[in-house]
């Protein structure tokens, strides 16, 4: 997909620098050949029912009415959706309108493999928008998100101007909003295709295709990972004390109610005293990552002994824990306990490659049959798909 991957921009020098911290801009970065065309995007509009606010327009900083754009169609079984109306979408475009269409990852692969190239170096999960301008007219405005992105430009160039944050690290649901972002611009930067931009959350932006050519760029949203995050899953461990789980002596005397805090504050430094808690912390989250769910049809019983069947997981996340006596993977919400052959099955679907089963079956030194069954376990858990895959 790429002569130089977006895994390779996101390591060593710009986990060490920019990560949580700054902007960075990758220019002539990745080859994006393949991952969406103009034709590309016209299928998916055409033959997929994308009612806003899945597909959108907006134009200087707010939503265009969708019944510019749509009509309202009533089926028989009296069920009302809105139909695009191309003629409309394109004036509207002309018009200055952006195009946005949220988690493209989910519809179209060739986006969701990049979004899984970034979920596996930066172990977040990714959503994947994808923006088209034709004029100089902003969509959004100057504005902030609430999370780190990763930005792709896919063909034509767009002009992004930061601001910088006026409240460092804002949150979705926060105490206090940001103030007002500066008057001027700390970069102005234009990324042709091939660019690769990282925005951490809170920095005020404003972009534009205001180059004199249209613009089609991939944007890929990080979750948000914070110490409050942390503390909730701390908590959640906790719940097999049974001085965790008890009833707050919310009535109770001052001295009763301090007695409580300090046994539960006791509990909770025991956890914090763990030097591989932000670790542990971490991997829990990456098992649990339902990644991009998809049905195996027609195997709806097992999957065959057939070693042309391709299978991928379904999670960029599972995490391999290879032991003595056994093999453990967590993914898309499970654990799996293998014996130690198993290995050299799940290590390259956790490397992220779409293999064949015969050629799983060769590389562990096993039989077609064998590796069929550890499949089915893998998709009966949602954490594998089988199929005829790309």
């Amino acid at each position: 997909m790429t002569t130089t991957s977006i895994a390779a921009c996101l390591g060593g020098e710009f986990l060490a620098q920019a990560l949580h911290r700054d902007f960075w801009h990758f220019p002539g970065a990745v080859d994006v050949a393949g991952l969406m065309t103009w034709g590309e995007l016209d299928k998916l509009l055409a033959t997929h029912r994308l009612e806003p606010p899945r597909m959108r327009l907006h134009r200087d900083g707010a939503p265009l009415q969708v019944t510019s754009y749509t009509e309202p169609v009533t089926t028989r079984r009296h069920t009302v959706w809105r139909r695009l109306q191309p003629a409309e979408l394109h004036a509207r475009l002309a018009d200055g309108a952006s195009l946005v269409l949220d988690s493209v990852d989910e519809i179209h692969r060739p986006i969701a493999r990049l979004a899984e190239d970034i979920e596996r170096v930066l172990r977040s999960r990714v959503q994947a928008n994808l923006y088209a301008s034709w004029t100089a007219t902003e969509g959004f405005g100057v504005h902030w998100d609430d999370h780190d992105t990763v930005v792709v430009q896919l063909d034509g160039s767009k002009r992004w101007r930061l601001y910088g944050t006026t409240r460092p690290f804002p949150l979705h649901r926060d105490i206090e909003t940001p103030a007002e972002p500066p008057a001027e611009p700390v970069a102005d930067l234009v990324l042709n295709a091939g660019d690769v931009l990282y925005v951490p959350r809170g920095i005020w932006h404003a972009v534009a295709a205001d180059q004199g050519t249209r613009s089609l760029h991939v944007t890929c949203g990080l979750q948000t990972h914070t110490p409050a995050d942390l503390v909730a899953w701390v908590a959640e461990q906790l719940l097999g004390n049974e001085e965790w789980r008890r009833d707050l002596p919310r009535l109770a005397a001052p001295a009763e109610q301090a007695e409580a805090l300090h046994g539960l504050r006791k509990l909770f430094v025991e956890q914090l005293d763990d030097p591989r808690l932000i670790a542990r912390y971490t991997a829990a989250q990456d098992g649990r990552d339902p990644g991009r769910m998809a049905p195996s049809l027609p195997y709806v019983d097992s999957v065959p002994a057939d070693g042309d069947l391709r299978v991928r997981l379904t999670t960029a996340r599972a995490v391999l824990d290879v032991g003595d006596d056994a093999v453990t993977l967590a993914a898309a919400g499970n654990a799996y306990e293998f014996a130690p052959a198993a290995e050299k099955v799940l290590r390259p679907l956790v490397d992220g490659k779409t293999v064949a089963l015969a050629t799983l079956a060769a590389v562990a030194d096993l039989d077609v049959e064998s590796v069929a069954r550890l499949v089915q376990e893998l998709v009966a858990g949602q954490a594998a798909v089988v199929g005829s895959l790309p």
